[in-house]
């Protein structure tokens, strides 16, 4: 079974989580099994998927990508505030 595309989609994802816990490193036809939980992928695709993460992890281990500045909200931000003139 082959991919007609290098896209993946959020439930192949979420069903690649799933089979990585259940399929570890030291499990026979690894890369096999995890394409089958998958679907629509072939074990090549599933295994160079999971170098990509690991590649992912590691860069965001050693500090490489930027952490996002999110914006708070207006309710939020004036929590924040009464929070802050508390005193206990």
């Amino acid at each position: 079974m082959t991919s007609s595309n290098g896209s993946w989609s959020i439930k192949q994802n979420k069903a690649f989580e799933k089979a990585l816990a259940v399929y570890d490193k030291e499990t026979t036809d690894r890369w096999d099994n995890v394409a089958k939980a998958v679907g629509g992928k072939t074990p090549e695709e599933v295994k160079k998927h999971y170098d990509v993460l690991l590649e992912d992890i590691k860069h965001i281990e050693e500090g490489q990508v930027p952490i996002p500045k999110y914006k708070t909200s207006t309710r939020q931000g004036k929590r924040d505030h009464k929070d802050k003139n508390l005193k206990l």
